[in-house]
């Protein structure tokens, strides 16, 4: 059987035995993108022509997307592939191939195993597969397709996946004695990214762990103007005993939770976290009960979620329920729109209790511990 390859994570290309077939121009791209986005599902004609013309579009356009569909269907067949691999389905199209047949399939997968690793305690298998997850961009997701809303959207999603996966990585290799290794890609992310304080926390404990305390120390004066200057705000609490950590030169690692994400199951035991205060339920308008499990809940588009809100503004990952020593809290996982409590932006973990009223998106939801 041939293999096929397709890949959105940097521009939109379709390979057939590594050999890359033409596909056409923007629309017909855009086409196979958001198939192979939703693959193994139904993507519906209407979606379709709305994601193409930008949620205008013309009258004819059934004949338009008929068009696409089949040029992309004798591609595939000129190269070998059987052409049934794109179904016409009411009311629309499906792309069977596999997470294994694209790389943002081959991305979710890999970063899945870098979190199953991470929460065994396995931080050099964590970051393998992290690295992996990596390892399948080829630049800016959707890069010949920018400027239609729908691949802007995407686009940026995945841009804070990447990072989210970056940072998860770093901190794995930050477990492995790897502090010296990951300064230099530090020092670039935060350059890029100067209002990250997890990125801040991570570079000043790699500095640290590389027997670099004045650099270090340096870099907590550094976030310090940076958010004054820009924000007018102090850094987060996390921040702060970092520094105070630094300064006395105290074991780092059990003082940088926001740095050293995966250290969680190696730091924290069960029998460390009151019984009475490991769970909890949320309400959500409309009368739904959803019980949160004591390891927690993940909350975002992404269909790997625990909660899954189909909201154009919430991103894949966008928050996370967790246990801490005084009970559950809600994580901001670098979304875009942020995560609102009690109508006021989070900017660090937030300790969660009865009535606390939770924004993500669209949707309201008030916690209720039990």
């Amino acid at each position: 059987m041939p293999q096929i390859d397709v890949r959105v994570l940097g521009p939109v290309h379709l390979l057939v035995d590594a050999q890359e077939l033409p596909v056409g121009g923007p629309k017909p791209r855009a086409v196979l993108a958001m198939l192979t986005i939703n693959r193994q599902q139904v993507v519906s004609t209407d979606a379709l022509a709305n994601a193409l013309w930008d949620g205008s579009p013309p009258k004819a356009y059934t004949n338009s997307l008929q068009v696409f569909v089949c040029r992309l269907r004798n591609r595939l067949e000129s190269a070998g592939v059987d052409r049934t691999i794109l179904h016409t389905v009411a009311p629309g199209y499906r792309l069977d191939i596999s997470d294994a047949e694209c790389d943002v399939g081959r991305y979710a997968s890999a970063r899945q195993a870098g979190r199953t690793a991470s929460k065994s305690g396995d931080p050099a298998a964590a970051a393998a597969h992290f690295q992996r997850a990596l390892d399948q961009w080829s630049g800016t997701a959707l890069a010949d397709l920018l400027g239609i809303r729908y691949t802007d959207d995407f686009s940026t999603a995945m841009a804070e996946e990447h990072l989210t996966t970056a940072s998860d990585r770093i901190g794995a290799d930050l477990l492995c004695g790897k502090a010296s290794d990951v300064v230099g890609e530090l020092r670039t992310l935060t350059a890029e990214h100067p209002f990250r304080e997890p990125l801040w926390g991570q570079l000043i404990t790699a500095l640290y762990l590389s027997d670099r305390q004045r650099d270090a120390l340096e870099a907590c004066r550094r976030v310090r103007a940076i958010l004054a200057d820009e924000l007018g705000i102090d850094p987060c609490a996390e921040l702060v005993r970092l520094e105070q950590q630094v300064r006395q030169q105290g074991p780092i690692l059990e003082a940088n939770p926001a740095a050293m994400m995966q250290a969680k199951t190696l730091l924290t035991t069960v029998a460390e976290i009151p019984r009475t205060h490991r769970t909890g339920r949320l309400r959500f308008d409309d009368g739904r009960i959803l019980a949160v499990p004591p390891k927690g809940l993940r909350i975002g588009r992404g269909p790997d979620n625990d909660l899954t809100l189909d909201d154009p503004k919430v991103s894949r990952d966008h928050a996370e329920i967790v246990p801490e020593r005084e009970g559950l809290a809600i994580r901001d996982l670098h979304s875009c729109n942020g995560v609102y409590i009690d109508c006021a932006l989070i900017e660090l973990t937030t300790p969660l209790s009865t009535g606390t009223v939770i924004r993500i998106g669209s949707t309201t939801m008030t916690f209720e511990e039990t």
